[in-house]
């Protein structure tokens, strides 16, 4: 499982011109699955994200995580993260799990950001939507369940 976090001020997700999802202070995660993903990439990189101290404290200092700050999600779902780019001009996305396998999990990782008491706002699955943000910093950050997770091994894709 791939994400990529942005701290935003603010960050929304619509579409057909129909604003679907909206957060203040948090992260916009883009968020991709692959066939070989399960519930335990999903749980280790919600579990990543929502402790990552990034956020500033009274210093100045990126040394608050989500939840020590109060902060909010938006997820949105975003296949091509799995693009592989290696062979030609047209990147090839077979990397990135089908629906009946993504779903799912994208769902439950929806469902443990709220059940952490975090305000959780999100795209529609395979949708086509426009976001809109406001990054703060810049910071933004690559999370790969293959690098990160004990005993995974890295993807070339």
């Amino acid at each position: 499982m791939r994400a990529v976090l942005q701290r935003v001020r603010s960050a929304s997700v619509s579409i057909g011109g129909e604003a679907v999802g909206k957060i203040g202070k948090g992260f916009l995660v883009l968020l991709g699955i692959s066939p070989e993903d399960t519930e335990r990439e999903g749980d280790f990189l919600l579990d990543k994200l929502l402790g990552l101290r990034v956020f500033e404290d009274g210093d100045g200092k990126m040394n608050r995580s989500l939840l020590d700050c109060g902060g909010a999600l938006l997820v949105v779902s975003q296949f091509t993260l799995y693009a592989d780019c290696r062979k030609g001009r047209r990147p090839s996305f077979t990397g990135a799990a089908r629906p009946e396998t993504a779903v799912p999990l994208y769902e439950r990782f929806l469902e443990g950001a709220r059940a952490a008491g975090v305000p959780t706002e999100c795209g529609e699955f395979g949708a086509d939507m426009l976001v809109s943000l406001e990054n703060d910093g810049p910071v933004t950050i690559l999370l790969d369940t293959d690098e990160l997770m004990p005993g995974k091994r890295a993807r070339r894709t």
